[in-house]
């Protein structure tokens, strides 16, 4: 029955998706998806899609009724990197902006999925490479479907990671372990990329958008704010000292204490009730 209702839930949802060509949004539940909607082209970065996502999320990041964000892509993949095509079409014909693209556009998205006030999952239903490999990397969680796998394909094309993957994947997996997958550009399937930890969980691959929209749906429904300051405790830590860490939490702590969802939340234990938190 419960598989059933949400079915037909996710029918309903279908019903008030809007399409601008290359990227999909969907609300439900507090949740925000943005699917990748290039298929054909393995969800490849044009400068259309580029832009549309840079948009989406900072859009999703200012809209109050959106407390989680789940990205992913359509059909096969997650997201194959730059489209090359256009990438190459564009310099031959003398437009300079292909070079930009990193100030332009993937800087800037990866500081609106890192940045975002708000739990993002990266629902990875397929290949992720490339700059694509890193939007995943960038999002707090990663849920992969079985299929999945995931390409640091930079050396390959003579290239060094962008996208914020120097930052990221080392974070992930450690600094050994990143230069492996950059140097060697070796493709990393999803039950070895759950061992190492790119990955903190591998579902069917028929099961990933409901799985990823449930512990979204289970986040919106949380201490939002709570989330923001851990996010953005953890991106301190990740680069200070002890003290630096200890004063981030401190400053954060002291915040949180004066909030509606802490006050509920203890209020909630003593009534011995579940808390309803709104994110303020």
């Amino acid at each position: 029955m419960r598989l059933a209702s949400r079915q037909n839930e996710l029918s309903r949802q279908e019903d008030t998706v809007t399409t601008e060509d290359v990227l999909l949004t969907a609300d439900a539940d507090g949740v925000r998806t943005l699917t990748l909607n290039r298929p054909k082209a393995y969800n490849s970065l044009t400068v259309e899609l580029k832009e549309r996502l840079l948009a989406a999320l900072r859009e999703a990041t200012d809209a109050p009724e959106v407390r989680a964000v789940v990205l992913t892509g359509a059909g096969k993949a997650f997201c194959a990197g730059q489209d090359l095509k256009e990438h190459v079409g564009l310099l031959q014909a003398g437009d300079p902006s292909p070079l930009r693209t990193v100030v332009d556009h993937y800087n800037p998205i990866v500081k609106a999925i890192v940045g975002m006030p708000k739990p993002v999952i990266a629902a990875v239903n397929g290949p992720a490479a490339g700059a694509g490999a890193a939007f995943a990397y960038a999002s707090d969680l990663r849920i992969a479907a079985e299929s999945a796998n995931f390409l640091m394909a930079f050396a390959n094309v003579g290239l060094g990671p962008d996208s914020g993957a120097s930052w990221t994947l080392q974070r992930l997996v450690g600094y050994g372990r990143a230069a492996e997958l950059m140097l060697l550009a070796r493709t990393v399937q999803a039950e070895e990329a759950l061992r190492l930890g790119l990955v903190g969980e591998v579902v069917p691959d028929g099961e990933l958008a409901e799985r990823a929209h449930a512990v979204a749906a289970k986040l919106a429904s949380g201490p939002t704010v709570s989330y923001a300051k851990i996010k953005q405790v953890l991106t301190i830590a990740a680069e200070s000292t002890l003290d630096e860490a200890l004063a981030a939490e401190d400053a954060a702590q002291s915040a949180l204490g004066e909030t509606a969802d802490h006050r509920e939340a203890v209020e909630a234990f003593v009534a011995k009730r579940k808390p309803v938190f709104q994110g303020k």
